[in-house]
């Protein structure tokens, strides 16, 4: 969403952030990550500055996770960084548990570690969790999360680039004064940047909105089904449906398919999976368009992004990733079937020159 990336990866999320947004190989508990066996890292030709030069550096990642494989490749890209970088990751996963993740957070802080990555929340619960990190020293990176906390380090998709280049192919797909359907959720970071980006859209385009429902859970695409029927059931003449979320897109498209609408509904969704690519290009797919960053190259990214600041050289305060679009048509062509795949069609996912030095060995997936 990111995810809610997320990334929107989700919020989107890329990602979204974010949202806790966009399955996952959950942990309930702390977990020391391992790395991800697919990814391989370029060599490193610098000199290691404090305090990599002294060792393995403790760092924490605090999860609020989600349903679907974003959150799963988001953190292997993640946990493949932290290995390169001789980093001791350890990892916490909420998973949707608003209290849980201030626990974690609270965690974290006790745990001796000497930055912590923040991976989506909601700023309402862990913001008192931030500002306890920040007073102690202890530096914080937050990927698709809203913080005033001064000295914390954002890390985002670029949400609303990423809602309008899918809009964009929307509005080419249905024209103007269509009727829509939208599909969302409020109180995400990643979502609610989208949200905005849909609101002027529906204005510039006169588009008709017929219904907007939407719920995030444990099973965000099976839970979302039957909302999204029972709206099509009394709107099937929408020309196209928006759901900013992947697993929002994934329900939206199995309701469609569920009312055999579809040859006259469109669905056009945000963030990018191996599962994402799988539907879009499957036979009679109703999701024709999504844009995203890849989850995997994010992960790494947010983890190189926090090696930086612990080392005293990232010397900003926010770190924004670009999103692309990606068409049904341009994965059917090209016989796109995975993120691998994608990412040779389109290298600018791999974001290997963001958040980079001599001495970081960047994770390539």
């Amino acid at each position: 969403m990111s995810r809610v990336r997320l990334p929107l990866a989700v919020l989107s999320l890329a990602s979204v952030s974010a949202l806790v947004l966009s399955g996952c190989a959950q942990s309930t508990d702390a977990s020391k990550g391992t790395g991800n066996a697919a990814a391989s890292a370029s060599a490193a030709t610098g000199k290691k500055p404090a305090p990599f030069s002294a060792g393995a550096v403790k760092v924490a990642l605090v999860r609020q996770s989600g349903a679907g494989d974003y959150f799963e490749q988001w953190g292997n890209g993640a946990k493949a960084q932290a290995k390169a970088l001789g980093i001791d990751l350890t990892v916490y996963d909420a998973q949707a548990d608003n209290a849980k993740q201030a626990t974690d957070l609270s965690s974290a802080i006790n745990s001796g570690a000497k930055a912590i990555i923040i991976d989506h929340g909601f700023p309402a619960t862990i913001q008192p969790e931030i500002d306890k990190a920040v007073k102690k020293g202890i530096k914080v990176v937050v990927y698709d999360v809203e913080t005033a906390t001064e000295g914390v380090v954002s890390t985002k998709q670029d949400d609303a680039s990423m809602a309008q280049a899918v809009l964009d192919v929307m509005a080419k797909e249905v024209g103007k004064n269509a009727k829509v359907g939208y599909v969302n959720v409020a109180g995400y970071a990643a979502l609610d940047k989208r949200d905005g980006v849909w609101k002027s859209t529906v204005t510039s385009q006169a588009w008709k909105q017929q219904f907007k429902v939407g719920k995030v859970t444990d099973s965000t695409a099976t839970d979302n089904v039957p909302l999204v029927s029972a709206a099509l059931t009394q709107h099937s003449d929408v020309a196209g449906v928006f759901a900013p979320y992947d697993e929002l897109a994934k329900g939206t498209v199995l309701a469609v398919q569920n009312k055999k609408l579809q040859d006259k509904v469109k669905v056009f969704g945000a963030d990018v999976s191996n599962a994402d690519i799988q539907q879009m290009t499957a036979a009679d797919s109703p999701w024709v368009a999504t844009a995203g960053t890849d989850p995997s190259a994010v992960g790494a990214a947010v983890v190189r992004t926090t090696a930086l600041e612990l080392a005293g050289q990232l010397n900003k305060t926010s770190v924004e990733f670009p999103a692309v679009a990606i068409t049904q048509d341009f994965l059917r062509e090209k016989k796109i079937a995975n993120m691998d795949q994608l990412r040779e069609a389109l290298p600018a996912l791999n974001l290997s020159q963001v958040s980079t030095a001599d001495w970081i060995s960047n994770v390539a997936h």
